[in-house]
């Protein structure tokens, strides 16, 4: 009996070690889908052609935006963009921020490669419910899904 039931507990055993290493190899791109399965990325070449594919896009974005990158959970309003602007300054209806004025965070949701983790520290602006910053001709856009929630809570308050 003990010839058997050693084999069995060493059959178990191994049996365990397989599965927690399988959990540890594929665990991480399982979190990675978890995560991402409600976000919704897109490219566009200008932003005409991305307001006119996604209702999402806000109508801020001038048409004549180039290389614009959008990135959305679908679950709620968080939201990254990025967009080369020929102008070089905010688009029109955007207003400038006061130096040292913080804005809301990037939605801690949403990463992308394309959206450099230190650009909410320097906010020149806001375009709606967006913060941005505009460095030379490139903007990069976030809005805060929570934040934006509350806004519009205090917006129905008010009126």
């Amino acid at each position: 009996m003990n010839g058997i039931v050693g084999k069995v507990v060493l059959g178990v055993a191994g049996t365990g070690m397989a599965v927690a290493a399988a959990a540890v190899a594929v665990g991480p791109r399982v979190a990675d889908w978890y995560d991402g399965r409600h976000q919704e990325h897109s490219t566009y070449a200008s932003g005409s052609e991305a307001k006119a594919s996604r209702h999402a896009v806000p109508t801020w974005l001038p048409d004549n935006a180039s290389s614009v990158r959008y990135l959305m959970s679908t679950t709620g309003d968080d939201r990254l963009l990025s967009a080369t602007l020929p102008e070089g300054r905010l688009p029109a209806g955007c207003t400038t921020t006061a130096p040292g004025r913080s804005g809301h965070q990037a939605p801690a949701t949403l990463k992308a490669g394309w959206f450099p983790e230190g650009v909410v520290s320097k906010v020149t602006g806001s375009c709606g419910h967006y913060n941005v910053t505009l460095t030379g001709n490139q903007l990069y856009a976030w809005q805060d899904g929570a934040a934006v929630q509350a806004a519009l809570r205090a917006e129905r308050l008010a009126h």
